[in-house]
């Protein structure tokens, strides 16, 4: 089997797309292969290279269903328990009932909260390249998640609608602290990192603001024009209000992420993800019925987030007309200065995992990569 489809791809994406680097490590039964393209770092030129350390976005969200799951598991809660049930009022302001939210709309994006990440709290430190540069070492608390998750009024009804919501997670989180009353790093790394064996993934703390090497840098052109009011930005008009392409991108490696806790502050490298989605994806994780539940599925449409996909708890199907004729499974994440996507097939013998040393550039790189690797046959 050659990668020739893959190599092409990564080319396009430095070339094409302006992504500084980018991998590809792809594992078929006990066969693996790595390309790369680009450079690590724009000063040096030093080459990407395999055991990377990069930060997994919003994939972090499956590892919290995943401890979430093992908890119900061990009969410590269930995810049809409502938020106030462990949690009693947090939810209860701006419209919002705790007592009809479960922690199963929480997983699946569909409780209600609104797009967390366009809150004007979140916009004004990070919007502008100026911004930036003031708030990249602020620290976030679990209490100012917990405020943002419900500083605006509900989107829909709970259950009735998907919307992308870091909000829910965070709540997740917290009651995942609740019930245990251990950290949710703490949890999170007893329930999934260390049984699976992911010896180079672990939660950010809270004042983390640097990468086990080896690391890429980290660059990101995602910033508003100047001038621009984040307070007006929606999921309809936001890319109409980026600033003008051509501008050198910021280095942000040095970064505070603790605005995504447990909706997504996990650091990995491209292997130990692809161990991860395997487990996920086959089921060799988590017992049958939480398996289950995961992979119970709600659509995404009209949810402004990745077209072609059913959302589970916190993982992702992608449907056959984008893959070529097979469904897959996945995570995936962006945020200022790291992209992932992890995909594979149900079985979790086949998977492939893309990292751009800069936030999500544009779905094609992902689809041409998967119909290249996933839609000749599996």
């Amino acid at each position: 089997m050659t990668y020739t489809e893959i190599q092409q791809v990564l080319d396009r994406a430095v070339d094409e797309h302006g992504v500084p680097g980018i991998v590809a490590e792809i594992r078929h039964a006990d066969k693996t292969w790595f390309g790369t393209a680009g450079v690590a770092d724009i000063t040096t030129g030093g080459k990407r290279r395999p055991g990377e350390h990069v930060h997994t976005g919003s994939s972090g969200k499956a590892f919290t269903a995943a401890a979430m799951l093992q908890l119900e598991a061990e009969g410590r809660l269930s995810i049809d328990d409502t938020v106030d049930t462990w949690l009693p009022g947090v939810l209860n302001v701006n419209g919002y009932d705790g007592s009809k939210i479960t922690i199963r709309h929480l997983l699946s994006n569909s409780s209600g909260l609104f797009v967390t990440g366009l809150a004007p709290e979140v916009s004004y430190r990070y919007a502008t390249r100026a911004g930036f540069a003031r708030h990249r070492l602020d620290v976030w608390t679990k209490d100012d998640l917990l405020n943002i998750a419900v500083s605006q009024p509900p989107v829909s009804e709970p259950g009735a609608a998907f919307a992308y919501s870091n909000g829910g997670f965070h709540v997740a989180g917290a009651i995942i602290e609740e019930v245990t009353g251990n950290s949710y790093a703490d949890e999170v790394d007893r329930t999934v990192i260390k049984p699976l064996g992911l010896t180079g993934t672990h939660v950010r703390r809270p004042d983390e603001t640097d990468y086990p090497d080896p690391h890429p840098r980290f660059y990101s052109v995602l910033f508003l024009k100047d001038g621009a009011d984040p307070a007006k930005v929606t999921p309809e008009n936001w890319q109409s209000m980026m600033e003008d392409p051509g501008l050198d991108p910021m280095d942000v490696t040095v970064f505070n992420t603790s605005g995504g806790w447990s909706a997504g502050d996990v650091v990995s490298t491209t292997g130990d993800m692809i161990r991860f989605v395997g487990a996920m994806a086959g089921g060799s994780l988590l017992p049958p019925e939480q398996h289950r539940e995961m992979w119970t599925t709600i659509s995404t449409e009209g949810g402004h987030w990745m077209p072609h996909t059913r959302y589970g708890l916190g993982v992702f199907e992608l449907d056959r007309q984008v893959t070529g004729g097979t469904t897959l499974r996945g995570v995936g994440g962006s945020l200022w200065g790291s992209y992932l996507c992890v995909v594979g097939t149900p079985d979790g013998e086949h998977t492939m995992a893309l990292h751009t040393n800069t936030e999500w550039k544009t779905w094609d790189i992902m689809f041409e990569a998967v119909k290249a690797e996933f839609g000749k046959g599996v």
